[in-house]
């Protein structure tokens, strides 16, 4: 049986339509490897079958592998609705003394996700009036670290 470009394209469309019953995102790659290998056929009609799924087979797993090292999960954490995207690293000065065990209060030049004052902590004491910087975000609590200089 001669394997025609058109089958590779069935095959390319079957498999990602299969994406919608397997959702892993790995057989739009298998897929698009087929295109690629219809796209070859079409170039140079003569390419035996086994060279045929040995190029699918190389482009569908350099596209898988090239899919999950170019855009791996832990680089696109969405930080969009979190108070955490907008508080860290802001400068503030302190309103309010705080101590290790006593919160205070932190005021920022302008409001940060609805406010312009925070409740804070911190691992030092530091005096009102002082910079500081958030460091991290808690429910509502913000932890503050010193400015040097």
């Amino acid at each position: 049986m001669e394997i025609l470009w058109w089958h590779w394209v069935v095959l390319g469309f079957a498999l990602i339509l299969s994406e919608l019953a397997i959702p892993a995102f790995f057989m739009v790659w298998f897929g698009l490897g087929s295109f690629l290998v219809a796209a070859l056929l079409a170039l140079s009609p003569t390419l035996s079958l086994t060279g045929q799924v040995l190029i699918w087979t190389i482009f569908s797993v350099a596209l898988t592998v090239l899919w999950f090292s170019v855009f791996k999960r832990s680089y696109h954490k969405v930080l969009i609705g979190r108070s955490s995207a907008q508080l860290v690293g802001e400068t503030g000065i302190m309103a309010n003394p705080v101590a290790p065990f006593k919160n205070g209060k932190v005021r920022f030049q302008r409001p940060l996700v609805g406010s312009d004052i925070w409740e804070c902590v911190a691992d030092e004491e530091i005096g009102e009036g002082i910079r500081v910087r958030v460091e991290k975000v808690e429910g509502n609590i913000v932890t503050v670290k010193k400015l040097k200089g």
